[in-house]
């Protein structure tokens, strides 16, 4: 069986475009419908209560487009709307959390992992959880990290200002001795060189990106949704707000071919979680 029919991707902006590049790089023949709340961005600072709101008119917006799955490619929206949407959406949805505890518990070595995120997904303690239902004599070390993403959107990858934040963050970390280290936020792979720069070898980079993607090919697998073979595949990208600088910046730095971006308004009044 197969099925022609699009992935659904949301973000509350456009740093899930790095979940769509590891999905288009894994999976070429399946067609993405990608969705970024850019009218609300970011979700990281907002209360749970209204992350899942946002959530709920997200994924609604994406069932409007006949969608087969849904990706929450936000590490906020993951930590605390992911469990009520599997239970009410009518298609599989998947989170980035997950399948990065999986990859964090596989890479480490001395079971010391680090996680860095936005204040909503380190407040929400969703990493602590699923590394701890997998294994719970792994030690976690958690820190938020909210200049990240303006660094990111400003397109400093490569800046000495960054560098220095980074280390700020990273310092306390080492000190604790992680082998491991989680990108708890989708727009962090942008950075993935400046962190490995400051860790050198020492330490490992788990991506929530490309685990979510591995995650996706495995889901459609199981519940036989994948495109034909033959199947060219496409992506279409739609905002509920213009894109700023910062769409620029993903597409230099993920090499995406993202056509003409649609702009759609919010859809309001969605059933509360």
């Amino acid at each position: 069986m197969s099925d022609l029919r699009s992935i659904g991707v949301f973000d509350s902006g456009i740093g899930g475009l790095t979940v769509v590049k590891a999905v288009r790089d894994l999976l070429p023949n399946e067609k993405i419908f990608y969705l970024g709340d850019t009218a609300r961005v970011p979700y990281g600072g907002k209360s749970a209560t209204t992350v899942q709101r946002y959530s709920v008119e997200m994924t609604q917006m994406l069932l409007g487009e006949d969608v087969k799955a849904i990706v929450i490619a936000c590490n906020s929206a993951s930590a605390v709307a992911l469990p009520n949407l599997e239970k009410t959406l009518s298609v599989p949805v998947i989170g980035v959390i997950l399948p990065g505890a999986k990859a964090a518990i596989a890479a480490t070595r001395n079971r010391r992992i680090g996680v860095i995120g936005t204040r909503a997904t380190i407040k929400s303690g969703a990493y602590e959880r699923a590394i701890h239902s997998l294994d719970s004599k792994i030690d976690i070390s958690a820190r938020a990290c909210p200049l990240l993403v303006p660094l990111i959107e400003e397109g400093w990858l490569n800046d000495e200002l960054s560098d220095r934040v980074i280390t700020r963050y990273l310092e306390p970390m080492v000190r604790e001795r992680i082998d491991t280290l989680v990108l708890g936020c989708t727009h962090y792979p942008l950075l993935a060189d400046a962190i490995a720069r400051f860790l050198k070898s020492n330490v490992k980079l788990v991506d929530s990106a490309w685990n979510c993607a591995a995650a996706v090919q495995d889901l459609l697998n199981r519940q036989s949704l994948r495109a034909p073979a033959e199947s060219s595949g496409g992506l279409e990208v739609a905002l509920t707000d213009a894109p700023d600088n910062f769409l620029r910046v993903a597409r230099e730095a993920l090499q995406l071919e993202i056509g003409e971006v649609q702009l759609r308004e919010v859809m309001h009044g969605a059933p509360a979680l």
